[in-house]
C-alpha cells in the first residue's frame, strides 16, 4: 500500500489515541484481539490453458483482528489484517482490510481510516457494492475486497431512515493473477500497467453517499457513486490484445428487499455514466426458506435470480444475460453447518458455471471449508470467461482461531 497513504492513515489514529489520553478522566477500555491461521489447497481439474499456469495451489494465510473500546463503547478502534503465501507471486499479498478509527453520539456516527462498506442483498452478483476494490486473486467470486480509505458519516432517524455520506481519498487498482496463477487471462495484467481517466490518477478524490430506510416488509437503498471506477474498463483489439484503465464514473444504484412470509423478494439495479461507456445492470429474484424442517433446526433455502448486463460479453463478470439457481442449507447446530450450491446458467450460450461452498466448525477453534467452481461447456463468444474454461478447481481450507 502506499507509503504516504499508510502515514496520514497513522497520523490520524495517532491524534486520536493522544486525544483520549488527555481526557480528565480515564475512561474504562476493553480490547479483543484474535489470530485466525488457514491451510489452503487449491486443485485444478484440466490442464492449464496458458504456459506456466499449474495444477497444485498450497498457501497459508494469516487474518489478525484487533479492536479497542472505551466511552462505554462509543468510541473504538479497530483493525483487521490479511496476509497470504502462495506459489503464484501475485496471490502472494497483504493487506490492511480495516484500520479505522469510529465515534457514535445520539444519532450519528463518524469513522475514518480504512474500512470494508458492504451493500446489496442479491445472492448471485453484489451490483451497488461499489466502494471497496476487489481482491481478484484471492477468491473468484469477488467476495473479498480491499481496505478503502475513507471518512464516513452517518446520520440515523427514525422516521426519515438513515443517510451516508462517504469521502475517500484514494483509489486502490485491482491485482490480477500472475503467470503462475490460474483464472487469468492469456496475457498476464500487471496492475502498474493500468492507466486513469483522471490526470489525478489513484489521488482523485471521490465521494458518494447512500440512502436506507424500511417500510413495513420493504427493505430499500439508494446510492450514488462519483469517482475513479473500482473496475477497470477493458478494451481489446483483433489481436486479443488488452488495453484497460480506470475511468471516472457516476453511478447510480437501487437495492430493494421485500420479506413476506417464508419468501425474500430481492432487487438490485444500477446505472453507470463514463464517458466511454453508459450501461445498465440489474439482478432480480427471490429466495423461499423451509424452516425447522427435521424440528431441530434444519433450513432449506432455495434460490432463483435473473441477471442482465447491458455490457454483453465485456461484462467482466460476465454475466450479462443469465440465470442463477441454488440452494442454502443450514443446519443451525453447534458447529455452524452450512451448504451453498447453485448454478448459473447462459441465455444466450451453452456457457454453465456450478459452485459448491460448504463450511463446518469443530470445537470451539477449526473451522473447515471446501468450495468447487466448475466451468462447463463456455462459448468462445465469453471474452471474458472463456479464458477460464479449464480452470474448474476444487478448494480446501482449515483454520485455527487463536
Amino acid at each position: 500500500m502506499h507509503k504516504k497513504l499508510l502515514f496520514w492513515v497513522a497520523l490520524g489514529l495517532m491524534a486520536t489515541t493522544v486525544g483520549f489520553a488527555q481526557e480528565k478522566e480515564k475512561p474504562k477500555s476493553v480490547h479483543e484481539l484474535e489470530l485466525e491461521m488457514e491451510a489452503e489447497y487449491r486443485y485444478f481439474l484440466d490442464d492449464a490453458q496458458f504456459t506456466g499456469q499449474l495444477n497444485h495451489y498450497p498457501s497459508f494465510a494469516l487474518r489478525p483482528d484487533y479492536s479497542l473500546e472505551w466511552n462505554k463503547g462509543y468510541e473504538s478502534i479497530n483493525f483487521t489484517g490479511f496476509f497470504r503465501l502462495d506459489r503464484d507471486d501475485e496471490r502472494t499479498h497483504w493487506d490492511i482490510r480495516e484500520l479505522y478509527y469510529q465515534k457514535a453520539k445520539g444519532n450519528w456516527e463518524l469513522s475514518f481510516g480504512l474500512k470494508k462498506i458492504y451493500w446489496g442483498v442479491a445472492e448471485s452478483n453484489h451490483l451497488v457494492d461499489i466502494i471497496n476494490q476487489t481482491d481478484a486473486v484471492e477468491t473468484f467470486d469477488g467476495e473479498e475486497k480491499l481496505g478503502q480509505p475513507m471518512a464516513q458519516f452517518s446520520y440515523i432517524t427514525n422516521k426519515l431512515g438513515t443517510f451516508e455520506f462517504y469521502y475517500l481519498p484514494y483509489h486502490r487498482k485491482r491485482t490480477f493473477p500472475g503467470e503462475k496463477g490460474r483464472l487469468r487471462f492469456g496475457t498476464v495484467i500487471d496492475q502498474d500497467d493500468l492507466g486513469y481517466e483522471s490526470g489525478a490518477e489513484e489521488w482523485r478524490q471521490d465521494f458518494a453517499v447512500r440512502w436506507k430506510h424500511y417500510f413495513g416488509i420493504f427493505d430499500v437503498g439508494i446510492s450514488h457513486f462519483y469517482g475513479n471506477g473500482r473496475e477497470p474498463l477493458f478494451v481489446f483489439d483483433n489481436q486479443g490484445n488488452i488495453n484497460a484503465f480506470y475511468p471516472v464514473i457516476n453511478q447510480t444504484g437501487l437495492d430493494l428487499q421485500v420479506t413476506h412470509d417464508a419468501f425474500l423478494w430481492k432487487l438490485e439495479a444500477i446505472y453507470r455514466n463514463a464517458d466511454a461507456q453508459d450501461f445498465t445492470a440489474l439482478v432480480a429474484g427471490l429466495e423461499y426458506t423451509f424452516s425447522n424442517i427435521d424440528g431441530n433446526g434444519l433450513d432449506i433455502g432455495l434460490l432463483g435470480e435473473y441477471l442482465y448486463d447491458e455490457r454483453d460479453e465485456l461484462s467482466l463478470n460476465a454475466l450479462q444475460n443469465d440465470i442463477f439457481f441454488g440452494s442454502r442449507i443450514a443446519f443451525n447446530d453447534v458447529q455452524d453447518t452450512s451448504i451453498l450450491i447453485g448454478g448459473i446458467t447462459d441465455l444466450e450460450s451453452s456457457s454453465k458455471i456450478f459452485s459448491l461452498e460448504a463450511s463446518r466448525r469443530f470445537g470451539s477453534n477449526w473451522r473447515a471449508e471446501v468450495e468447487a467452481r466448475i466451468f462447463n461447456e463456455i462459448d468462445n463468444t465469453e471474452l471474458i470467461l472463456s479464458n477460464f474454461r479449464e480452470d474448474s478447481f476444487l478448494r480446501f481450507t482449515i483454520s485455527r482461531f487463536f
